[in-house]
């Protein structure tokens, strides 16, 4: 139960790698968590009903996080029910990919509010609280394409990448206050997109994944809860891959 007693903020909690988050803080003693979440009401009631089946406190928020008010709102709730905020974790991200050349200014801008701004305006409304505390951790989700790249995803990979920045810039900032700032960089993690892959799509990006599967939700969750921990005590600035060893450049035999 290393996580006893912590209040944590996941944004785009309501479902997929959001909710794993949310539910590994719960396995490990969370006494409350707050869901951010966009439109997904249903998804987000459904995480909420799991919370409370593990006996974790939880509360629910709709708001886009684009929006900074919407960071603020989630922090205020946090410490209204509970007087801390311990653990932030911005897992908020979209994609909209397209050819560079001929990508429109808002699908770019799009990603880039949403992905580098959302991430910001979380960092803020934590770090607002957890300055004053003089404790706190936060965990920003960035990706494997943000240290990468990836065909198509000029946007997405230059949102990503500039959360690597902002996390050891902001660890650098704030490590003098007891707060901590790290990433995890999910590589193929299996959601629905991967469910839908048709199997020769999918046999051919296993091939690029020595450990010869896609990644669990559970696989980032439980690092992200590590990362919030007193084990992590002596960790900050750093950015995690979990992606079965994509990034080192190694290939399955056929």
């Amino acid at each position: 139960m290393e996580l006893a007693g912590r209040v944590a903020v996941v944004t785009g909690g309501g479902r997929g790698i959001g909710r794993a988050i949310a539910l590994a803080f719960a396995r490990h003693g969370a006494a409350g968590v707050v869901v951010g979440y966009q439109g997904n009401h249903a998804a987000a009631e459904a995480t909420l009903a799991e919370l409370h089946e593990a006996g974790c406190e939880a509360l629910a928020l709709a708001g886009d996080i684009v929006d900074p008010a919407t960071a603020r709102r989630l922090a205020r709730l946090a410490v209204e029910r509970w007087g801390r905020l311990d653990a932030w974790v911005n897992n908020v991200g979209v994609t909209a990919d397209g050819p560079f050349l001929r990508m429109p200014e808002a699908r770019w801008r799009r990603v880039l509010d949403t992905n580098l701004e959302g991430t910001r305006h979380g960092c803020n409304a934590a770090l607002e609280i957890m300055f004053r505390q003089r404790s706190g951790a936060i965990v920003n989700v960035t990706s494997v394409v943000g240290l990468i790249g990836n065909a198509g995803q000029a946007n997405y990979a230059a949102s990503k990448a500039a959360i690597v920045g902002l996390t050891r810039a902001l660890a650098v900032d704030f490590g003098r206050r007891g707060v901590r700032i790290n990433a995890v960089a999910p590589g193929y993690i299996e959601t629905d997109l991967t469910e839908n892959l048709d199997a020769r799509a999918k046999e051919a990006l296993l091939g690029r994944v020595p450990l010869g599967r896609f990644g669990r939700a559970e696989d980032v969750a439980e690092l992200v809860a590590f990362l919030c921990s007193d084990r992590a005590a002596y960790i900050t600035g750093s950015t995690f891959v979990v992606d079965g060893g994509l990034t080192t450049g190694l290939r399955l035999e056929p």
